[in-house]
């Protein structure tokens, strides 16, 4: 299938930051094989007008938990501790096999609406998820979350390994799988050590939080005599490519530890918000040289999973928490929206538009009033425009969306679905079911 988008603004995000106006995107297949102007003897089977239109490659988002788009609106206005304690964790006990499917497809839709290609996703009952990416065509890293207690939701790590290993590579390599202890609050030990082992046997990256709160960094010194980051250092995690969620509250020691083991940080702003958790300190991990991707979390913790919205909080938390209106500038929120996420997820053709590279790409409709004028169009995609504003979105070539309809999935019943799911959820337990009917 060949593919041309004509007369369109392009914000490449390769090296020199190249932004194009009213140029042509030939695509061929799975890739592109022209960005700027196309080959006069480019034959497309499908011409898209992109007039006032502008492409960037398709968002990858790099930590969330997609299947608790059940859970939106379920634990509001509470600190980190009660959060979990209280709402969420109640509520995920409540989730099984169908809820988690129903769940993930609920969350398909809204990324792919608002230009998500890619998602790395760390949850249970996986091989549900799995079959979501492979219906809806969108890109992921799929892991299955292991607490190494004895108390594990679905699979314990053998079954988490099989897994890894029946989809790793599957959907005509549009899914990547890794192995996800939770955190090093959670896991023993001895249980990081076992899962790094196994990571590092069988060829396999790990997906884990770190370092959320300063609790939880005061806890590790008093239990195990070093930081979280040290002590995944010290188990071996850090010794496999690794995702690591949030790392908030990070000694310079630790981030020197990140940076020499090529680690990738998971940055999820909206949630540091809402949660009151702090913002971290990005520009320190980017001097370090570490890898920084941009996710947005969890519903119950977001609210939604609307990564244009994750690329404007990020330069504007950090720009306020460091009193620094150049903290993050210019295209750095994009890249670490695009590229850092497909690198760090194991999508590395991914990320900028130029020929040879996979055709993950989005277009937005710039014929909107606050788009107006453009004097600056990446400044116009960090801080003007709206997930809302995707008009179209191709995954490795294919188009999964064109002006406002899903074209591998049915929106309509999925959403009535996961209405159903989600009253399941809370109706297992009475006293949720009474928070859901007041």
């Amino acid at each position: 299938m060949k593919t041309l988008i004509k007369d369109v603004d392009i914000v490449t995000l390769d090296e020199k930051g190249t932004v194009i106006r009213g140029g042509a995107i030939a695509i061929d297949g799975a890739h592109l094989v022209a960005v700027g102007k196309a080959p006069e003897d480019f034959a497309p089977d499908t011409t898209i007008d992109g007039t006032n239109h502008v492409a960037v490659p398709g968002f990858f988002n790099a930590h969330c938990h997609a299947s608790m788009s059940l859970v939106r609106g379920y634990a509001e206005d509470l600190p980190l501790d009660r959060w979990f304690n209280e709402r969420v964790w109640v509520a995920e006990s409540a989730l099984g096999p169908e809820e988690v499917r129903a769940g993930a497809l609920l969350a398909a839709c809204e990324m792919i609406r608002a230009g998500t290609v890619a998602f790395n996703d760390h949850y249970f009952y996986m091989d549900h998820v799995a079959e979501v990416v492979e219906t809806s065509g969108l890109r992921a890293s799929l892991t299955w979350c292991q607490f190494g207690t004895g108390k594990e939701v679905g699979a314990d790590l053998e079954g988490a390994l099989a897994f890894a290993e029946r989809w790793n590579g599957k959907a005509e390599g549009r899914i990547r799988a890794m192995l996800g202890p939770h955190s090093p609050y959670v896991c023993p030990p001895a249980f990081l050590r076992e899962i790094a082992a196994l990571a590092k046997e069988k060829g396999l990256g790990l997906h884990i939080h770190l370092a959320e709160s300063e609790e939880q960094v005061s806890r590790s010194l008093a239990a195990h005599g070093v930081t979280p980051t040290r002590l995944l250092e010290e188990t071996g995690v850090l010794g496999v490519p690794t995702i690591a969620a949030h790392a908030l509250y990070l000694s310079d020691d630790d981030v020197a530890i990140l940076a020499r083991h090529d680690a990738t940080v998971a940055y999820c702003p909206i949630t540091y918000m809402k949660l009151a958790m702090g913002p971290g300190d990005v520009p320190r991990l980017l001097r370090a040289g570490v890898n920084v991707a941009l996710g947005t979390d969890g519903p119950a913790s977001n609210n939604d999973m609307d990564m244009k919205e994750a690329v404007r909080f990020l330069p504007l938390l950090q720009k306020l928490a460091r009193r620094d209106a150049e903290a993050i500038a210019g295209d750095a929120s994009l890249r670490m929206a695009t590229q850092a996420g497909a690198r760090a997820m194991g999508f590395s053709e991914a990320g900028v538009l130029e020929p040879g590279r996979a055709a993950d790409l989005v277009l937005f409709d710039f014929d909107k009033p606050h788009l107006v004028p453009r004097h600056d169009l990446v400044a116009n995609l960090v801080h003007a425009a709206k997930g809302s504003d995707v008009s179209h979105v191709f995954v490795a070539g294919k188009l999964v969306y064109a002006d406002g309809t899903i074209l591998t999935l049915d929106e309509e019943k999925i959403r009535a679905e996961a209405e159903r799911a989600a009253f399941r959820m809370v109706s297992r337990d009475l006293s949720v079911l009474r928070a859901y009917t007041s």
